[in-house]
């Protein structure tokens, strides 16, 4: 009687995942589809790329679309300013983060939750709110019109802060008691011990910002003015502005700004997973 409950309950069990992984693999399909069109657009000719019904794979693949939109716009330039803009971005973000979120998790002092609290709960205030005072700002600070004003102003995050607090409260802390006992400092800890113990939060808070950076439109477009400081969205959208009937050539260059993200995110993964699984161990 058990070995038959049991049967049955494991086959309802298979059966659950069954319909589970449809249901994903479905909305996987729906997702991609946008993407699939993107590519295959890009690489037909412009009287094609309404054609209906689709024609997914093109006949005769247009290539030379891809090498037609460096001539038109300079998108090489937009892409040093976006990779410059990103690196140093990341970099500093994972800095800050990684320092306050060490106090925030391993070091007693008085305000400590309330200060974390209050600093997280910045994430809730739309950027719209703060728009206006923080471009007086750096019209005062001169900082406009310049990369060093967006790398500044993107150098701290609230997310970021929070994700790397959770994973570190994860960490044992009697391990950073015994380094304190062998003579560590602090700034020892973090460095030889929470760094190297946290690389799956430092993956997924450095694709986060590498994504939001890479992807962001509205800052590089009120505080960049000259052309050879765009970035590559802004050169996407002066592409689009000029060549606005040939939706070919505007996919492959939408697909080619698409090529560093997907790669980041392939090589980063795994780390990626184990970040978001383990963020949520403590509170």
């Amino acid at each position: 009687m058990s070995n038959t409950l049991s049967a049955k309950k494991t086959a309802r069990t298979r059966a659950q995942y069954t319909v589970l992984y449809a249901l994903l693999i479905l909305v996987a399909i729906m997702m991609l589809i946008p993407f699939v069109w993107m590519i295959s657009a890009s690489l037909k000719l412009e009287k094609d790329v309404f054609a209906f019904p689709i024609q997914w794979i093109p006949v005769d693949p247009q290539w030379n679309n891809y090498n037609l939109i460096w001539t038109k716009v300079p998108l090489m330039t937009g892409f040093a300013n976006t990779a410059k803009l990103t690196f140093f971005t990341t970099i500093l973000q994972l800095l800050t983060s990684s320092f306050a979120a060490y106090a925030f998790a391993k070091l007693e002092f008085k305000g400590r939750d309330t200060i974390f609290m209050l600093y997280v709960m910045t994430i809730s205030v739309p950027w719209q709110v703060y728009m206006v005072p923080q471009y007086q700002m750096m019209t005062i600070f001169k900082l406009t019109n310049s990369h060093l004003g967006l790398i500044l102003m993107h150098a701290f995050t609230a997310f970021g802060v929070f994700l790397m607090r959770q994973f570190f409260l994860s960490i044992p802390t009697e391990l950073l008691e015994a380094a304190r006992i062998d003579g560590l400092s602090e700034y020892g800890i973090w460095f030889r011990i929470m760094l190297p113990l946290s690389k799956p939060a430092i993956a997924t808070l450095s694709i986060t910002s590498f994504v939001f950076e890479w992807n962001d439109f509205m800052g590089p477009l009120i505080y960049l003015s000259s052309t050879n400081k765009k970035t590559v969205q802004l050169m996407l959208r002066m592409f689009n502005t000029q060549y606005s009937s040939n939706y070919a050539q505007i996919m492959a260059a939408a697909a080619v700004a698409l090529v560093p993200v997907l790669l980041l995110f392939i090589f980063l993964q795994r780390y990626f997973v184990e970040g978001i699984a383990s963020t949520g161990i403590k509170g």
